[in-house]
Order: structure tokens, then C-alpha cells, then sequence
């Protein structure tokens, strides 16, 4: 019986629609960019969720609610802090950005990761 086991989420899995959006708010972003996400889970009660997302170029300003584990498939990011520390990551890095990260996200390319989120009760 071909296919995965019982509570098993295979990444690789295309009946798995993708979702387009662009996100344009100067006030959020340096230029509108277009990204797409692949939402291979979730559980709402427990505030997570997982899949592909991939984006274009673009500088975005984040006040991170939630926690984020990020592996980075293709491209390069660069996370700087609001005390102007920085960090740049690429193919097969994985890190966490933790809720109360406050600075930027940058895609330096055109990046392709595997995502999963976890939010707090908001209960």
C-alpha cells in the first residue's frame, strides 16, 4: 500500500496545494515582493504549522510573535537584530528565530525553506 504512514507528513507530497501572495506594505517592506507556501500541517489548537515557503528578494521588517525553525533549502537570508547584529544563512542551515525577534529579514536571493511555527496560546 504505497504512500506514508499514519500521521506521517511527507514534504514531498504535490497534492498539497501552494498559496501566492504579495505583500506590498511600505511601512512592512523595502518593495512589494510575491512569496508562495505550501502548508504541509497544521494543528490550530496548538498554534502549529509547517511547510515550504519560498520568496523573492526583498527586506522585510519583523516583530516576531511566535517561534520559527527554519532550514533553508536554496538562497540566502540575513537576520539582523534592532541593535544592528546581523547573521547570514544559506543552503542547508537551520536556526530558530525566536518569539520577540525584533530587527529584519532579508532574502538576498530568492530563498526556498522548510518552516515550522509555533505559537503562543492566544487563549
Amino acid at each position: 500500500m504505497p504512500g506514508s504512514p499514519r500521521y506521517v507528513l511527507d514534504f514531498s507530497d504535490t497534492a498539497v496545494d501552494g498559496k501566492q501572495s504579495t505583500v506590498s506594505d511600505p511601512a512592512a517592506v523595502d518593495r512589494p515582493y510575491t512569496a508562495r507556501s505550501w502548508r504541509h500541517f497544521e494543528r490550530p489548537e496548538s498554534g502549529a504549522l509547517a511547510g515550504i515557503w519560498e520568496a523573492e528578494p526583498h527586506l522585510e521588517r519583523v516583530d516576531c510573535d511566535y517561534d520559527e525553525l527554519c532550514h533553508l533549502l536554496e538562497g540566502r537570508v540575513r537576520l539582523t537584530d534592532a541593535d544592528g547584529v546581523s547573521q547570514e544563512f544559506g543552503p542547508g542551515d537551520s536556526f530558530v528565530v525566536a518569539a520577540g525577534f525584533t530587527g529584519t529579514w532579508e532574502n538576498l536571493t530568492s530563498v526556498r525553506k522548510v518552516f515550522f511555527i509555533l505559537q503562543p496560546d492566544r487563549g
